[in-house]
C-alpha cells in the first residue's frame, strides 16, 4: 500500500487529502482551513502566500491527529491549485508583495498599452495577436491574465519589481517553499500565455514583445516529475518527514480530468462546481472562435484539454439555497446548516432537493431556467448575459423552479458538449465530477439531457486531489503513465438516459438555445 498527500489550493481556502494508491486510489481522510481574499481599490484581487502556507501545516496536523497512518509512511506530496495567479518572489524565495489573484482585474492601461494600439482585430493588434496564435494559440486579451499583472507591478511597484528573481504561479511559490527550488509545469507555464506549443519551451519573441524579462521564467517541468525532497525547515512547518518527494502537481483545469479518470485522448468528462465546463483530450490544438472554445495545455506531454466553460453552474445551485430553498421545502427543519462551504450545501442542500425535484415531472412544466447569472464565456461571451426563468404560469409552483435550475444548468452543458462534437469525437460514457455530481438526480437529469451514459466517481468533489494522487502515481512508478490512470479510478455509479423523458428535454432544450439570441439586446440594455 502507497500513501499520497495531495493539497488542493482553493480560492477561498486548502483541502488536504491523505489517499493510499493500489488497485485503485481511495480517499482516507481530509481537512480543510480557509484563508483570506482581499479586494482592493481599482479592481485588484490578493491573496498572502504565507496564509496558504500556515493553512497547509494546520490541515496536515488535523489529518494526521485523525488517522493511524504517519508523516513517515507518506511516499510523496502534491498539488492541484488555482491558476493565473502572480506570486512574485526574490532570491531567498520570499514572496515580495501579496500575490495577485487570477481574479485581480487591475492591469486595464497595461492591456491596452501591450496589445490594443496600432491596426486592430477584436481589439488587440493584428500584428501582436497573430504573433501569439502562432506560438500559443491563444491571445492574453484579458486583464485577468497574468502577463498583465506582471506589468502592472512593473509600472506601480517598480522597487518591488527590481528585486524580483521569479515569476511563479500559486503552485509553483509552494513548491519552492517545500523543495528550495523554483519551477513551472507545462499547465502552468501555458497559463502565461508565454509558452510556445511548438517548441515546448517559452517564447523568446512572446517575452520580448510584452517586455518580460527571460530571468525570471522558471525551468518547465512535467506534472509527474519529482521537484525534489521536502527541507528539513518545510517539513517541521509542516509536519511531516525531511526528505518526502514533492511532486509537480497541476492546475485545477488541468487535473480535475484526470481526477475524473478520463485522461486518455478522446475522453470527455463534464465538471459542475461553483462554475461549470466540458472537457474533451486531444492530442492536438483545436479552436473553434465562434464558440469561444480551444483546447489548453494539460498534465499530459502532447495532450490538450479541448475546453468550453460556464461562469455559474453550482452557483446556480447557491443561489436556490439563498433565494428559494429555505422556506416551503423546510432547509433548516432538521436544523442542518447548509450555509457553509459549496460542497455542504451539495450534500445537505441536495438531500432536500432530491425529493422536492421529483415532485415536479422531466421538463419541470415547460418552465426554463437560464443559468447565466455572472454573465456568460461560452459558446457565446457576453458579460451582460443573465439567468431568467422563461414560461411561468399560474400553476407553476417553487418545485417547477428548483427543477428547472437543474435542467437550465444541463442544458448549457449540453450546448457546449454539442459544440465540442462539431469539432472532435467526444466520448459515451462521459466522466462526471464535482460537487454537482454528489447528487444523484443531477447526474441523472444530465444523462437525459445529454443522451449519453453519465458516471460518476467515489470522490467527484476531490477531483482535483485525486488527480494530483494520479500524478504522484506516474511519477512514483506504479503506472506507467497517465494514460493507465483510468484503471485506478473506476467509476462508482452509471446513469443511462432514459428515452421516455427526452421528449420532454428536446423540446425545452430547442426554445433554450434561442432564449440568448432573442433577449441579447435586452440585456445589452439592462446591464451593458
Amino acid at each position: 500500500m502507497t500513501y499520497v498527500l495531495a493539497y488542493d489550493i482553493g480560492t477561498t481556502g486548502v483541502k488536504t487529502c491523505l489517499f493510499s494508491v493500489e488497485e485503485r486510489i481511495t480517499l482516507l481522510s481530509s481537512a480543510q482551513a480557509g484563508y483570506g481574499l482581499y479586494l482592493v481599490e481599482g479592481g485588484g484581487a490578493e491573496q498572502d502566500p504565507e496564509a496558504w502556507w500556515q493553512a497547509m501545516g494546520r490541515t496536515t496536523g488535523e489529518l494526521f491527529a485523525r488517522t493511524e497512518i504517519t508523516p513517515e509512511q507518506v511516499a510523496g506530496l502534491s498539488f492541484c491549485s488555482q491558476m493565473q495567479g502572480l506570486v512574485l518572489v526574490d532570491r531567498e524565495g520570499r514572496s515580495l508583495r501579496p500575490a495577485m489573484s487570477y481574479m485581480d482585474q487591475r492591469a486595464g492601461a497595461e492591456l491596452k498599452k501591450g496589445l490594443a494600439h496600432g491596426p486592430r482585430i477584436a481589439g488587440a493588434n493584428v500584428f501582436k495577436l497573430l504573433r501569439c496564435l502562432r506560438a500559443t494559440g491563444a491571445v492574453p486579451s484579458s486583464v485577468k491574465d497574468p502577463v498583465w499583472k506582471y506589468k502592472w507591478v512593473q509600472a506601480h511597484e517598480p522597487e518591488n519589481f527590481r528585486r524580483v528573481d521569479k515569476w511563479l504561479d500559486v503552485k509553483e511559490y509552494l513548491l519552492l517553499r517545500c523543495t528550495g527550488r523554483a519551477v513551472m509545469t507545462r499547465d502552468s507555464a501555458y497559463a502565461t500565455l508565454l509558452y510556445d506549443t511548438r517548441r515546448e519551451d517559452w517564447s523568446g519573441a512572446l517575452c520580448r514583445m510584452f517586455g518580460v524579462e527571460p530571468a525570471h521564467l522558471a525551468p518547465i517541468i512535467q506534472s509527474t516529475d519529482r521537484v525534489g525532497g521536502l527541507t528539513d525547515r518545510a517539513a517541521a512547518e509542516l509536519g511531516l518527514a525531511p526528505g518526502t518527494p514533492v511532486f509537480g502537481g497541476g492546475g485545477d483545469a488541468s487535473l480535475i480530468g484526470i481526477g475524473a479518470g478520463a485522461a486518455a485522448v478522446g475522453s470527455t468528462h463534464i465538471y459542475c462546481g461553483t462554475s461549470g465546463w466540458v472537457s474533451t483530450v486531444t492530442d492536438r490544438q483545436l479552436v473553434d472562435v465562434d464558440a469561444m472554445i480551444a483546447a489548453i495545455v494539460g498534465a499530459q506531454a502532447g495532450r490538450y484539454n479541448y475546453f468550453a466553460e460556464m461562469e455559474t453552474a453550482g452557483k446556480c445551485l447557491e443561489w436556490v439555497k439563498d433565494h428559494l430553498a429555505l422556506d416551503e421545502i423546510g432547509v433548516y427543519l432538521e436544523k442542518k446548516d447548509v450555509a457553509g462551504s459549496l460542497e455542504t450545501v451539495y450534500t445537505s442542500l441536495y438531500d432536500y432537493l432530491t425529493e422536492t425535484v421529483e415532485k415536479s415531472p422531466p421538463g419541470a412544466g415547460g418552465v426554463i431556467f437560464t443559468p447565466w447569472l455572472h454573465g456568460n464565456r461560452c459558446p457565446f461571451e457576453d458579460p451582460a448575459a443573465a439567468g431568467m426563468f422563461f414560461n411561468i404560469r399560474l400553476n407553476t409552483g417553487k418545485s417547477e423552479l428548483i427543477r428547472a435550475v437543474l435542467e437550465g444548468v444541463c442544458f448549457h452543458l449540453r450546448w457546449m458538449l454539442e459544440c465540442q462534437a462539431g469539432k472532435t469525437a467526444t466520448s459515451d460514457p462521459i466522466r462526471f465530477v464535482g460537487g454537482g455530481a454528489l447528487s444523484p438526480v443531477t447526474a441523472q437529469i444530465l444523462a437525459d439531457v445529454t443522451g449519453r451514459t453519465v458516471q460518476t466517481t467515489a470522490s467527484p468533489q476531490n477531483a482535483g486531489s485525486v488527480g494530483a494522487a494520479a500524478v504522484m502515481a506516474v511519477g512514483l512508478g506504479l503506472v506507467p503513465d497517465l494514460d493507465a490512470v483510468g484503471t485506478l479510478i473506476p467509476p462508482e455509479r452509471t446513469f443511462v438516459p432514459d428515452p421516455a423523458v427526452k421528449a420532454a428535454y428536446d423540446k425545452n432544450y430547442a426554445v433554450f438555445r434561442k432564449l440568448y439570441g432573442a433577449n441579447k439586446a435586452q440585456f445589452r440594455a439592462l446591464n451593458g
